[in-house]
């Protein structure tokens, strides 16, 4: 059982680093990060770092997942929103408590059978799983009011991008050896504008089914 000392001490280093809305950072000190995590490592999950949840993938450090969460909800919370990599539910979670609907997709299945076990156990009503290539969202249930990615693709998927209203955002690390975390907002049907904020360091976006 983690205290709640410790939390706090995280929140602290987070406000320190920059994160600003306070919603967040709410909704982070009460969330159990150390249930989305193996027990051999628990005792490292509320220090600020990324850590290994197996297949190769990651549960990302709660600055990126603070930062994250504070770009999307900018201009006001979204309705419905498509997260691009279920990875370990923690930022699921986060989103889940701060959005009216959660739409997740995870290509690694027994990773997404996890999640969907741990995010029932903390009682979130509000998230719908798929597993399927992420790359390629969920056009059947397009459009959202924001969209997620938790991997860095080398450019942003055209497909994500006309998944999104008029006005919705779409945050995203891109790139390959050096990344950068962008917010893309869709102004018309056509066009977007791109606001590139700082380095960030992701596992990459990879398409294709695991089962």
């Amino acid at each position: 059982m983690t205290s709640r000392r410790t939390r706090e001490r995280l929140i602290q280093r987070l406000r320190e680093q920059g994160i600003k809305n306070e919603s967040v950072l709410d909704v982070i000190v009460d969330t159990p990060r150390h249930w989305f995590v193996d027990e051999a490592i628990a005792h490292r999950v509320y220090e600020d770092t990324p850590l290994p949840i197996g297949h190769n993938q990651t549960i990302s450090q709660p600055y990126t997942v603070a930062r994250m969460t504070e770009l999307l909800l900018q201009d006001g919370t979204p309705n419905r929103v498509l997260e691009v990599g279920t990875g370990s539910g923690y930022q699921t979670a986060i989103l889940a408590q701060m959005v009216n609907e959660v739409f997740s997709v995870e290509r690694i299945e027994p990773l997404q059978r996890k999640a969907a076990g741990i995010l029932e156990a903390l009682g979130l009503k509000n998230i719908h799983l798929t597993h399927t290539d992420g790359g390629m969202g969920l056009p059947e249930l397009a459009p959202f009011d924001a969209i997620i990615v938790t991997a860095a693709p080398e450019e942003v998927p055209e497909s994500l991008l006309e998944q999104l209203v008029v006005g919705g955002c779409l945050v995203i690390p891109v790139g390959g050896d050096t990344q950068q975390l962008q917010r893309i907002v869709k102004t018309d049907e056509s066009s977007y504008q791109t606001h590139t904020l700082e380095e960030a360091k992701f596992v990459p976006l990879v398409s294709g089914l695991i089962n």
